[in-house]
């Protein structure tokens, strides 16, 4: 294993995520609440005072900006704890005055992809009073602490409401753009009871559990499995190789398998402990990756005889299936890159700078196979001019075809020697002449 892979199986395990954490108060510049509960994600707490004779949640929620131009969201989701279908209320900056804004949002299954700017409309919620105000500065810079207020009528005897929160970096208009995709950010709800404190925070996967999964995926999907394909599409034909190629082939793509099968366990164990979370690209990749792994291996089960009929239908299929899960294994770990918030780190980097080395070396294997076939092509075709040209010596002439492909070759072989002799003599006899051949020079390597 060289030293650049395992400097850059050292780089991917360092993944390492530190969430923010801060003590909770009850007490605000306004008003002094009840109960409080530290939110497990970006530093952000709720406090709360509920109303029991009235059903009336009195809230404050803190969090903070990640950039001047940024926002900073709270909201419920009256179904389940998770970003689509909540209804939010969004501070920001505004873009003409600096004021601080807070406006409501709905966030339907369109806010994943976000086609169109997120706009603004009432929410569904039985709100009473909003607002939001900025701790300890007047404008918005990163780091500012804000606080969102909000008086909302709940249902007795649905005290346990579904919160949401997050931040992103800037507002385009009046409209939130979409947030970082970080763990941190993507696990950013929780269900509390209003009357209880009782908190059910979202499961997240351990540290170690994400740096194995992207160490063994990248050095598998993204680097062995593809430099397998390089092996056997450019050592195959040299003969002084041997069937050392195979063997190198052969050897690349169970250690990428083995490796790859591990990240892709970890992958589903990452799913199971984080309900909720999901990454439906990244996970459709990964699937269709393995899946053809798994039937790329299974066809050498069914491997027909060099002898059979159906033998170049099968090298089509395994060299098909082969080149599809390279191309989408790469595709997943670049994307897997953006799912843990590290679309610009050193990390990708790394990667990045790996997979060139890589695709050069392809690059300048795939130009000197195109060198070599072109003169091995061409040194055919000239076999074939002088074979041709020696087999019409019993007619006594060379075709006009055959002389030009005879004035066109610098080196002469026996044959075409011949052929020349012949037509130098049948010249030379019109005019009573003879020819000798002694003293000419064959100029051949």
């Amino acid at each position: 294993m060289s030293p650049s892979f395992l400097l850059l199986l050292l780089f991917l395990l360092g993944f390492t995520t530190i969430p923010a954490t801060s003590r909770c108060t009850t007490a605000t510049f306004i008003k002094t609440y009840q109960k409080c509960v530290t939110l497990p994600t970006q530093g952000a707490s709720l406090a709360w005072t509920y109303h029991p004779f009235n059903a009336t949640l009195d809230l404050a929620f803190s969090g903070t900006f990640i950039s001047p131009s940024g926002w900073v969201a709270w909201g419920l989701n009256p179904d389940s704890p998770a970003m689509t279908g909540a209804h939010a209320l969004v501070a920001f900056p505004d873009p003409s005055s600096g004021s601080l804004l807070l406006l409501p949002f709905v966030l339907d299954p369109s806010v994943r992809i976000q086609n169109a700017p997120l706009v603004s409309r009432p929410l569904g919620l039985r709100l009473l009073s909003s607002s939001a105000v900025l701790r300890g500065s007047r404008s918005p810079s990163d780091g500012s602490a804000v606080l969102i207020f909000a008086t909302l009528r709940v249902s007795p005897n649905r005290t346990r409401l579904h919160h949401v929160w997050n931040r992103g970096l800037y507002v385009q208009g009046r409209s939130p753009t979409i947030h970082p995709t970080a763990p941190s950010d993507l696990a950013s709800r929780a269900t509390i009871d209003a009357a209880s404190t009782a908190t059910e925070t979202a499961p997240q996967a351990p540290d170690a559990l994400r740096s194995a999964h992207a160490a063994l995926n990248a050095a598998s999907w993204g680097l062995l499995l593809p430099a397998g394909v390089a092996v056997a599409r450019y050592l195959r034909h040299r003969a002084s190789r041997g069937p050392s190629w195979f063997y190198a082939h052969a050897a690349t793509q169970i250690a990428g398998l083995l490796l790859g099968t591990a990240g892709f366990a970890i992958g589903i164990v990452m799913g199971n402990r984080s309900r909720g979370v999901e990454h439906r690209l990244h996970r459709g990749l990964g699937v269709a990756a393995f899946v053809t792994a798994a039937l790329q291996s299974a066809a050498l089960l069914f491997q027909p005889k060099a002898t059979n009929r159906f033998r170049k239908y099968w090298k089509s299929y395994h060299h098909l299936v082969g080149y599809g899960c390279a191309v989408v294994g790469v595709a997943n770990v670049f994307q897997g890159f953006d799912v843990m918030g590290l679309g610009r780190s050193y990390w990708k980097l790394a990667y990045c700078l790996a997979l060139s080395t890589l695709a050069g070396v392809c690059v300048a294997l795939e130009v000197n196979s195109w060198v070599m076939f072109c003169r091995y092509a061409e040194e055919e075709e000239t076999t074939t001019t002088t074979t041709r040209a020696g087999d019409s010596m019993e007619g006594g002439r060379a075709s006009s075809s055959q002389k030009q492909g005879l004035m066109n070759s610098s080196c002469w072989t026996p044959t075409m020697m011949r052929i020349v002799l012949n037509e130098l003599s049948g010249a030379l006899s019109k005019n009573g002449r003879t020819l000798s051949t002694g003293g000419i020079l064959l100029d051949c390597d």
